[in-house]
């Protein structure tokens, strides 16, 4: 048994997320000594670093609630599961999609620096003067 703090160490995830994580479910309510005290074991830290990995993977706090409380459910659920991870996998892509467009953007504005932002720049700021 160990501590918040310790169970903080060794997991590599912060106390406050950890509390986070008790409060809204992402793990299971972590059992108290006599003073109130968490007192975590070692599948409590497998459901905090479950929950962090899933977070890093792009999963909503709301879609991971929902495949906990599916895979909570049993066996039956698998299919449900895939799905969810198969829904979150597309729009964490759609996201990468967008983000790569716009890195695509910057680095096409920084290499053609002079032939296309200081034009527009200057467009910009004529207008500025213009309008005061």
């Amino acid at each position: 048994m160990m501590n918040i703090k310790k169970a903080s160490e060794e997991t590599g995830v912060s106390a406050d997320t950890i509390r986070y994580y008790e409060r809204i479910g992402l793990i299971p309510p972590i059992k108290r000594n006599e003073n109130g005290v968490r007192e975590f074991d070692e599948e409590d830290l497998r459901w905090i670093v479950f929950s962090r990995q899933m977070r890093n993977a792009g999963l909503s706090i709301e879609a991971l609630i929902e495949y906990l409380t599916l895979f909570r459910s049993g066996e039956e659920t698998v299919s449900a599961r895939v799905d969810l991870l198969i829904e979150q996998q597309n729009e964490l892509q759609e996201r990468i999609d967008v983000m790569q467009q716009a890195l695509d953007r910057l680095k096409y504005k920084i290499s053609n620096y002079d032939s296309h932002m200081v034009p527009s720049e200057n467009k910009l700021r004529d207008f500025d003067e213009n309008k005061a």
